[in-house]
């Protein structure tokens, strides 16, 4: 079996991404859970709640994150506001409950 080597100069951006991945799973989950019970609001809610939880965990500063517009009359995420434990690097994001 073959090893990956990270340069030390990505090694945080490569958890970054990992972590983002895992925020990701956790709110498909969530949503999952709901699938086929003709409960499409709650399962764009489930799925803000599970991310903005998650996001909440990272040692990141997000901002600019979009989760549903006004038209789809769905639960919002966080619109240019603020998430994350806000002491680490700035990350922005773009989200499309689909």
């Amino acid at each position: 079996m073959s090893s990956i080597t990270v340069q030390p100069n990505q090694l945080l951006e490569r958890i970054l991404t990992l972590e983002i991945v895992r925020v990701t799973e956790r709110a498909a989950v969530a949503a999952a859970r709901l699938r086929g019970r003709g409960a499409e609001k709650a399962a764009d809610q489930a799925a803000v709640d599970a991310m903005r939880r998650e996001l909440n965990n990272l040692p990141i500063r997000v901002t600019g994150v979009i989760g549903e517009d006004e038209l789809d009359a769905a639960p919002l995420l966080i619109i240019c506001a603020e998430g994350g434990r806000l002491n680490g690097d700035m990350v922005y994001i773009a989200v499309d409950l689909q």
